[in-house]
């Protein structure tokens, strides 16, 4: 996603859009507090931001997936897709999947652990259970709370930062500060 320049700092068109921002940031508030997300019986680790773009999230993951397996654990990857049209749950595999079906965040998981996509998280995480998931790393779906998680890591990008600090659409930020 191409961020417009005016989220990079507070600016006049920043702060006319402020309105709407209160109002996404509220919405997306009662939402969270609307969930009641599903315990998965294996250890979930979010890898998120709070940025809207991308942060560098999928190293951290493939990071995270190759320590967990070289400790022994069967660790499996579980991503929305972005980009794809299979809405899932899929196990991802390379060779018959292409970017236009899974995203190619998905396929560049896929060729370190077995990857799941799904728009419906709890059952891309049902379905790698299922396979064997003794863990699963989540890439991206901080905002979504409808799998509880283990543990959380926010991934920001050190030179883009908290652009402008403002939520969407005033500036890049997905949630406040505060809720994030």
């Amino acid at each position: 996603m191409q961020a417009p320049d005016f989220w990079a700092h507070a600016n006049t068109l920043s702060r006319l859009l402020s309105p709407a921002a209160f109002v996404y940031g509220r919405v997306a508030d009662w939402r969270r507090r609307r969930q009641n997300p599903w315990q998965a019986s294996v250890p979930i680790i979010c890898v998120g931001n709070i940025v809207a773009g991308g942060a560098g999230k999928t190293p951290v993951v493939l990071s995270l997936l190759a320590r967990l397996r070289e400790s022994g654990l069967d660790a499996h990857a579980l991503t929305r897709g972005y980009g794809g049209r299979e809405t899932g749950p899929l196990r991802v595999a390379p060779e018959r999947h292409g970017a236009g079906d899974v995203g190619d965040e998905a396929l560049l998981l896929a060729r370190a652990a077995p990857t799941w996509v799904a728009r419906d998280r709890p059952a891309g995480a049902q379905a790698a259970i299922a396979a064997g998931a003794e863990a699963i790393v989540m890439d991206d779906g901080f905002q979504n709370d409808s799998l509880k998680k283990d543990v959380s890591l926010i991934v920001i990008d050190g030179g883009y930062g908290l652009g402008n600090g403002r939520v969407i659409p005033a500036g890049p930020l997905r949630e406040t500060l505060a809720t994030g």
